[in-house]
């Protein structure tokens, strides 16, 4: 019965210590126009995989979902329509902070 108690102890432990390192984990950002090829981005400390009209970070830290990272990502992919992870998504006026300086004119022609 101790060994049962003390590996839910660890267990609970290392998911706690997981989670604070990952906070939301992934974040996601929905673009008003599609990416003309996939890409790959720096943004907020988090690497993301721009294909379409979506942009992911699989393994991001919670200063992630900022509007300076979103701004960051704007600024190489045009405007952001929707940015956030699990836990926590940006606002309408953190959006139109994020979009202030997005990519002019990016993939128009992608979507045609």
């Amino acid at each position: 019965m101790k060994l049962l108690t003390l590996a839910a102890v660890a267990a609970l432990s290392a998911s706690m210590f997981a989670g604070a390192a990952l906070a939301d984990g992934r974040v996601a950002a929905a673009l008003e126009a599609p990416v003309a090829a996939k890409t790959k981005i720096v943004a907020g400390g988090a690497v993301f995989v721009c294909d379409g009209a979506e942009c992911v970070a699989t393994s991001a830290p919670s200063r992630a979902i900022t509007a300076a990272s979103c701004k960051a990502l704007a600024k190489e992919v045009g405007r952001v329509a929707a940015f956030g992870g699990e836990t926590k998504s940006l606002d309408a006026d953190d959006l139109t902070r994020c979009n202030v300086s997005a990519k002019a004119g990016v993939s128009q022609t992608a979507a045609n």
